[in-house]
């Protein structure tokens, strides 16, 4: 699917929405935050994500003004529906241990239990890999998830990401503990490919 508006910030172009077959992505506004704080506070929502429950609606506001605020990161709604329901972002100028370059990014999703089992978290990442490697000049995204978050290992397997490799002992500071994380990739190369060998597919 094409992007939606698009506005001139700095010396780059922001995206100000995105859509899919049956969702929207657009940025986050401090109305977010009644349904933010529906999703958030359940404790099978980020706990294993790596941060705690969220415990007002105050904490979530302060979450979409200092967490949400970043340049690609979109609340997920439903078509026809404004109402928040997950939240998508690509994570950009993370320069770490895989992230060392500026065509390099991170991909994160989470979204609310209501919602699950229907496919959208597929479909939604789907479209940020497209406007990652499309519309960003994006050469790789990265991806990860926690030991034992199966459910995110199975929508990064589905969409194409293929492991990389896992570290031990990862620090959570949210959740004050440490975890291991596996770390997957998917470069412009094997996007392409996977996307011209399904070309025209039903």
């Amino acid at each position: 699917m094409e992007s939606g508006q698009v506005y001139a910030a700095g010396n780059g172009k922001e995206y100000d929405m995105l859509e899919t077959e049956r969702l929207l992505l657009r940025k986050w506004t401090e109305e977010d935050a009644d349904s933010l704080f529906e999703y958030a506070k359940d404790p099978e929502v980020g706990p294993i994500a790596g941060w705690p429950p969220h415990r007002s609606r105050e904490e979530s506001l302060d979450v979409i003004r200092n967490v949400l605020n970043g340049r690609e990161c979109y609340a997920i709604c439903e078509k026809g529906n404004p109402k928040a329901i997950g939240a998508i972002e690509l994570i950009l100028n993370r320069h770490n241990d895989t992230e060392n370059h500026d065509e390099e990014c991170e991909l994160g999703y989470w979204l609310g239990k209501p919602f699950w089992g229907r496919g959208y978290m597929p479909e939604a990442a789907r479209e940020m890999i497209r406007h990652g490697f499309e519309d960003l000049g994006m050469n790789t995204i990265w991806c990860g998830y926690f030991e034992g978050n199966q459910k995110s290992k199975r929508v990064q397997e589905k969409i194409g990401f293929v492991y990389h490799h896992t570290r031990e002992k990862v620090s959570v500071p949210l959740m004050k503990e440490a975890r291991t994380e596996h770390r997957n990739i998917m470069t412009k190369e094997r996007w392409m490919a996977e996307r011209e060998k399904n070309c025209g597919k039903v």
